[in-house]
């Protein structure tokens, strides 16, 4: 595809890149086989190329409409497209502009200008998003079904015991986040008791919080960028005092700190440091699977019956770390039977706030997920992502877990590696 843009987008600092990845792709259509909402909806401009057509000609001056803004608003950023595409189409960064265009272009209408500050709000602010959910756990139990079913139940008492003590020489990272560190704390502290069995502290960073991308996907780019700036200033002192790695359980942090140095490439303080800390990511699954080579796991005896699980690969995981079938050899090499997965590269429909924007597209994904992940009969679901577990669970009959809390419940007291 060639693109010359017009003269709203001479000065834009994004024109290097969209003109990069739009003339990089040829149109050969592969990632439409893979695209969930082409895949549910059969319209070319659901799928990735009909976007990239409508970002092109947007950029290139033709006039849009809310039309074409549905179409970017209904991509769930899942990068499906990416891991598929022969021409390496970097398709995730192109509807990062193609969306912040047309929010210039077409601004919103006032309600859904607020709906959309609200989630950024609120979904960013620990102390205000537990202030509405204790209202909520509250009456949960008064609801009906339907509605009790979309509030995320509070986390256990033992998700909040104290991390083991930092006495290890070797530290690395983590990021205390926004939504996980009040509805699943207990996912770092798993991660922290896995790691100190190997040696290794896993060190509560102060001043860290949410990774940016609730901002960065609708639409606040400068508002993402200060909340990386903030976490990359909150990690650098253990950087430089010898911190080896940053490792977040989430991995749809994970992916969004991995496009740190794309998103800060033109900063000239934070740049380097950007790139820095690109190479110091590692996924829980990178990191325990090395040390397990080298160290034992005693780990208790699985109870009968109970060995039969299967993980849902999220989408952050598999499309935008790249990193695929570490987990499940975790899993496996730890005694469970993992039963197979049918479409396992397509989306549940969680994305982030995706859910919450595009209710119907996301409810039919969860659906076929489900159904996929449910046909071996396990006994739990295991995953990667705490978007992807709240929102599986809230229909899913069997228990939705993070696969750290599935070894560190199965950590034998006081043993070593």
């Amino acid at each position: 595809m060639r693109v010359e843009f017009d003269h709203r987008m001479q000065a834009s600092a994004a024109v290097p890149d969209a003109r990069r990845i739009i003339e990089s792709c040829v149109h050969c259509g592969i990632c439409t086989s893979v695209c969930p909402t082409y895949e549910l909806l059969d319209h070319e401009l659901d799928s990735p190329r009909g976007r990239i057509y409508l970002i092109r000609d947007m950029l290139q001056g033709a006039p849009v409409t809310t039309r074409t803004r549905d179409h970017l608003d209904r991509c769930l950023t899942c990068r499906a497209c990416e891991t598929t595409c022969p021409s390496g189409v970097e398709y995730g960064q192109l509807i990062d502009i193609g969306r912040q265009e047309i929010e210039r272009r077409i601004p919103r209408s006032l309600s859904e200008r607020g709906k959309r500050r609200l989630l950024r709000r609120a979904l960013q602010s620990p102390r205000l998003l537990q202030f509405a959910l204790r209202g909520a756990w509250m009456v949960r139990a008064l609801l009906l079904a339907p509605l009790r079913k979309r509030i995320p139940p509070p986390p256990r008492a033992a998700d909040t015991a104290v991390w083991p003590p930092g006495a290890h020489a070797r530290r690395v990272l983590s990021l205390r986040g926004c939504v996980q560190g009040v509805l699943a704390p207990g996912y770092d502290l798993a991660l922290a008791r896995i790691l100190d069995r190997f040696g290794v502290t896993l060190v509560d960073v102060a001043g860290s919080a949410c990774c940016g991308a609730i901002d960065q996907h609708l639409g606040a780019p400068q508002a993402a960028a200060r909340t990386m700036r903030r976490n990359i200033d909150a990690w650098w002192p253990h950087i430089e005092a010898g911190a080896e790695a940053i490792v977040l359980s989430s991995s749809a942090c994970g992916s969004m700190v991995a496009d740190y140095a794309h998103l800060l490439k033109d900063d000239p303080l934070y740049a380097a440091k950007a790139q820095r800390i690109g190479e110091l990511l590692r996924d829980p699954a990178e990191l325990v699977a090395k040390l397990w080579e080298h160290a034992s796991l005693p780990l208790s005896a699985l109870p009968p019956g109970r060995d039969k699980l299967v993980f849902h690969p999220p989408c952050t995981q598999q499309h935008g770390l790249r990193i695929k079938g570490r987990v499940e050899l975790l899993l496996q090499r730890a005694g469970y039977q993992l039963t197979p997965l049918a479409e396992g590269h397509l989306c549940c429909g969680s994305a982030g706030t995706y859910s919450l924007l595009q209710p119907a597209v996301a409810g039919r994904l969860r659906q076929r997920k489900l159904s996929h992940l449910l046909a071996g009969r396990p006994v739990a679901i295991a995953s990667a992502n705490v978007g992807c577990i709240l929102y599986l669970q809230q229909e899913s009959p069997v228990p939705v877990r993070h696969w750290l809390e599935i070894l560190a419940e199965r950590l034998l007291a006081g043993a070593q590696a």
